[in-house]
C-alpha cells in the first residue's frame, strides 16, 4: 500500500443509521505519540474572559424548583472503580420524568478521572463523546488519549452514561441475533422483498422499544440535559464546564438553552445544527460522507500507485462497484458474511479519521480481492459487537430510541425510495443508503411523516444570556458537516466559531496546535478565542 503505516487506537464509537440521522459517537485514532500526554501549551493573550468555572458552594446545589431539591442536594459517593487505574466510580439518581419528581427514578453511572495533583486543579470537566448512545464513562476513563496534558492537569474529567445508555438503566429493544440481522441487512433495498425485510426489521425495533416503556419515553436529549444540571450540582460546581463532541454538541447546546445562567465554559466540537429537521440532517450527512470518501480517494491517487485507480473518478467508481458486487454476492468471512450492510458500515467507519486511512487501504484492498475480514472487523467495532457475538453496549438501540424520541419524523420504506434521487445528487456513492434511513423511525411509537422534532426553528436564537460558548468545526468533517458548526455558532446567543481546515471528525487533539491551544486556553484560563478564528 502506498501510505505510511500508523498505529491506531480506536477507543469507541461510530455511526448508526437510525432516526433519520447518521450521528456519531466519536472515533479516536492516533499514532504512537498520541499515547502519551502532550506537552503543556502557552496560553494565548486574553481577548476576553468567560465566567470562572470554580466552585461556589453557596448556590451550586440550588434546584430549579423545590420538588427537585432532593436530587440537587445529593453528592456522588465516589469509590475506586473495579478497573483500578486511579479511576473513581459512582451513581447519580435522577427522576425518570422531571414532570413527576416524586415518581420513579433512574440511576446514572458516573466516572471521574481525577487530576494527579490538586495544585493546578481548576475544577470538573464534564464530557460527552456523542452518539446518542455512547457511554460517557468510557470516554472519561480514556481521557489520557482524548485530551492533552493541559486539560488533564487542570480538570477532573467526569463522564456519565446518559439515561438509557451504557450502565444507566439501558434501553433494551433487541436481542443479539436481532441486532446482527439489523446491521447485516441491505440498507438500500433493491426490490420489494428486500424493502419488506427492512420494514420488518424497523417494525421489530420499534416494537421492542415500545415494550421497554416507560423508559424509552424518557430518554430525550432535553431530559439528558436536565440530568447534566443535576450532575453539575452534585459535583459542587455553580457553573458547568463541559466538552461535548458530535451529538455531545447537541446535548451541550440543549443544556445551554435550558440553563443559560449555569453555563460556564462550554466547548462544542463537531457541531450539529439543532434547527435542522431530520431529513435535512440526513441529507447533510450523505454529502459529508461523500466529501470524506472523495478526500480519501484523492489522497490515495496523489500518493501514487493507488490501488483504487489512476484518478479520483476511477477510484470512486471502484468503491461504488465493490459495494454493488457485495450486495449481489456477500463475501464469506469464516462462518459469517460481509453483507451490503456490514460493508457500508465497514467503509464508513474509518472515514471518520485521516489517521485510519492506512487501515482502510488494507481492509478495502483485501475485500476487493475477496477477503472481507478487515471491513467486517470495522463494522463490528462500529456496532460494539464482540468476538463472541455479544454486544459490549446498547449504543445501537439507544441511538435509535433517543433520535426517534427527539424527532419522530419517518416515511415508509416504500416512500423513502422516492427520496433516492435527491440524495444521490449530493452523494452518488452513499445517497441511496441515507435516503432509506429516513424510514428508520417508522416503527417507533408516535412517528410518521407529519411528526416534528423538538429543536428550535431556523434562525431562532438559543441560550440567550449565556456566557461565551466555543464551537469547533472541521471543514471536511464527514459526520457533522462544517456548515452545521457555522450554523450552531450563529444560533447560540454567545456562540464563538473556531474552524479547523482538515479531514476527519471533530477538531480538538487532531494535530492542529491552533485549535488545541484555543480550546485549552478557553477552558483553563477563560480566554475566549476570536470569533471566526481559522486554524
Amino acid at each position: 500500500m502506498p501510505r505510511n503505516r500508523v498505529i491506531a487506537l480506536i477507543v469507541i464509537g461510530f455511526v448508526v443509521v437510525v432516526g433519520g440521522a447518521l450521528l456519531v459517537i466519536g472515533l479516536l485514532l492516533g499514532d504512537e505519540t498520541d499515547l502519551e500526554r502532550q506537552q503543556d501549551v502557552d496560553s494565548a493573550p486574553a481577548a476576553s474572559e468567560s465566567a470562572s468555572p470554580t466552585t461556589a458552594p453557596d448556590d451550586a446545589t440550588e434546584a430549579p424548583s423545590p420538588a427537585l431539591q432532593p436530587f440537587y442536594s445529593q453528592q456522588v459517593a465516589w469509590e475506586d472503580c473495579e478497573s483500578g487505574q486511579g479511576l473513581e466510580c459512582g451513581t447519580l439518581t435522577v427522576p425518570l420524568d422531571y414532570e413527576e419528581p416524586d415518581g420513579e427514578t433512574l440511576d446514572l453511572a458516573v466516572l471521574r478521572n481525577p487530576v494527579d495533583s490538586d495544585a493546578d486543579r481548576v475544577g470538573s470537566l464534564v464530557v460527552n463523546p456523542g452518539g446518542p448512545g455512547a457511554p460517557g464513562t468510557q470516554y472519561a476513563a480514556v481521557a489520557q488519549f482524548v485530551f492533552r496534558a493541559p486539560l488533564l492537569d487542570a480538570f477532573d474529567v467526569v463522564g456519565f452514561d446518559p439515561r438509557g445508555t451504557g450502565a444507566s438503566d439501558p434501553v433494551d429493544c433487541l436481542d443479539d441475533e436481532q441486532l446482527d440481522a439489523l446491521f447485516a441487512a441491505d440498507p438500500a433495498p433493491d426490490d420489494r422483498t428486500e424493502r419488506q425485510e427492512l420494514t420488518g426489521l424497523y417494525d421489530e425495533l420499534g416494537a421492542g422499544c415500545e415494550a421497554d416503556a416507560p423508559l424509552t419515553e424518557h430518554v430525550s436529549t432535553r431530559e439528558a440535559a436536565q440530568d447534566v444540571d443535576v450532575l453539575r450540582a452534585a459535583l459542587g460546581e455553580s457553573r458547568l464546564t463541559y466538552f461535548g463532541a458530535s451529538y455531545g454538541t447537541k446535548l451541550g447546546a440543549t443544556y445551554a438553552d435550558a440553563f443559560p445562567d449555569r453555563v460556564g465554559r462550554l466547548v462544542l466540537d463537531g457541531g450539529i445544527d439543532v434547527s435542522l429537521p431530520s431529513r435535512e440532517v440526513t441529507l447533510g450527512q450523505a454529502g459529508g460522507f461523500e466529501t470524506a470518501l472523495t478526500a480519501y480517494v484523492t489522497d490515495c491517487v496523489d500518493g501514487g500507485d493507488c490501488y483504487l485507480g489512476d484518478d479520483v473518478d476511477a477510484g470512486l467508481r471502484t468503491v461504488a462497484g465493490f459495494l454493488a458486487d457485495v450486495d449481489e454476492q456477500p463475501l464469506a468471512v469464516g462462518d459469517r458474511e460481509l453483507t451490503a450492510g456490514t460493508a457500508f458500515y465497514g467503509l464508513a467507519t474509518p472515514l471518520y479519521a485521516e489517521q485510519s486511512w492506512p487501515q482502510l487501504d488494507d481492509a478495502l484492498g483485501a475485500a476487493l480481492d475477496g477477503d472481507g475480514t478487515g471491513l467486517l472487523a470495522f463494522a463490528d467495532t462500529y456496532a460494539s459487537r464482540q468476538p463472541d457475538g455479544s454486544y459490549a453496549d446498547n449504543s445501537g438501540e439507544a441511538i435509535y430510541a433517543v433520535n426517534c424520541l427527539d424527532d419522530p419524523y419517518a416515511v415508509t420504506v416504500d416512500e423513502a425510495a422516492g427520496e433516492v434521487g435527491d440524495f444521490e445528487r449530493v452523494s452518488p456513492t452513499f445517497g441511496e443508503v441515507f435516503a432509506y434511513s429516513l424510514a428508520a423511525c417508522e416503527g417507533f411509537p408516535g412517528s410518521g411523516p407529519d411528526a416534528t422534532g423538538s429543536g428550535p426553528e431556523p434562525g431562532e436564537t438559543i441560550a440567550e444570556g449565556a456566557e461565551p460558548i466555543v464551537v469547533v468545526g472541521t471543514t471536511r468533517d464527514p459526520a457533522t458537516p462544517y456548515e452545521w458548526s457555522v450554523a450552531l455558532a450563529d444560533q447560540l446567543d454567545s456562540g464563538v466559531l473556531v474552524s479547523r481546515d482538515g479531514d476527519g471528525h471533530t477538531g480538538y487533539n487532531q494535530g492542529n496546535t491552533c485549535v488545541d491551544e484555543a480550546v485549552e486556553s478557553y477552558l483553563i484560563e477563560g480566554t475566549v478565542p476570536d470569533d471566526g478564528l481559522e486554524c
